[in-house]
């Protein structure tokens, strides 16, 4: 588990920094993909706000660890085998669904919308035939609970035992929530919408996407990896935490822009 900065200000924005990183994970695009193209055609509506209904139910299971984890951190620290351990599991799922969402930008047929792929999906792909808002949340509360999560909500914790205790991890919890939300909410919107124009634009869209998350999540878990095993990538990512993730999130955003350009005309309303 890394650690954070001493500053309260510079902590603040690093956390929202991984909230917003954190909406980009590939097993939450999948998720809120699947929940948006079930829900596209019965309740268009609901599809475009089902990124951020599972956001916020995921965001609730964050903010609980967060506190849980707080209350304890007194009376109980975690094994020193959990953290590694931890890091480990996400760099290779990170680098798996990099690889995945590669294969299907590529593997797609021309003019076809890519859709995202997750790993957690695989399992649970009963739960996002959800058709109602709380159920919505509760999918994404049940996504919530991973070694990347917990890990992430104990880390916000055992932070804001330095400030203060749990009045700083909720707001740590909070801080990274908004980040989630915004982006997961601005990607469940997206897909309803190249699903209600689903065209050679949407489709050029929906790939450009896809090549984002796979090259972004690829080169993460690869850096997690090169990092737990060199102590001098280790030493050196302490200190840019806020600017590696920043990076990340830039990366993803240029992508969605250029997502956004190449599916204009196909956003345009008929006269």
């Amino acid at each position: 588990m890394e650690s954070l900065p001493q500053d309260l200000l510079t902590v603040c924005l690093l956390v929202l920094v991984m909230g917003l990183k954190h909406g980009f994970d590939a097993d939450h695009l999948a998720a809120i993909d699947s929940l948006t193209r079930f829900n596209a055609q019965a309740q268009p509506r609901l599809a475009r706000y089902c990124g951020a209904l599972f956001s916020l139910g995921h965001g609730v299971i964050v903010i609980a660890i967060a506190l849980i984890v707080s209350t304890l951190t007194e009376r109980w620290s975690p094994p020193g085998w959990l953290s590694p351990f931890a890091a480990w599991v996400s760099s290779g799922i990170l680098f798996l669904l990099g690889l995945l969402n590669l294969r299907a930008a590529f593997q797609t047929a021309p003019g076809q919308i890519v859709q995202t792929v997750g790993v957690k999906g695989r399992f649970l792909g009963w739960s996002t035939r959800a058709s109602n808002p709380l159920t919505m949340a509760m999918v994404g509360a049940l996504f919530a609970i991973s070694f990347d999560t917990i890990s992430q909500a104990s880390l916000f914790a055992l932070t804001a035992s330095r400030f203060g205790g749990p009045g700083y991890a909720l707001m740590l919890g909070l801080l990274f929530t908004l980040g989630m939300l915004t982006t997961d909410g601005a990607n469940g919107w997206w897909v309803a919408r190249l699903i209600e124009r689903a065209d050679q634009h949407a489709a050029r869209a929906s790939r450009l996407m896809a090549l984002a998350i796979g090259i972004v999540s690829l080169a993460v878990g690869l850096y997690g990896m090169v990092k737990m095993a060199s102590p001098v990538v280790d030493a050196w990512g302490e200190g840019h935490q806020v600017f590696m993730g920043g990076g990340v999130v830039a990366t993803i955003g240029l992508f969605y822009v250029a997502g956004m350009r190449s599916s204009r005309p196909s956003f345009q309303e008929p006269h």
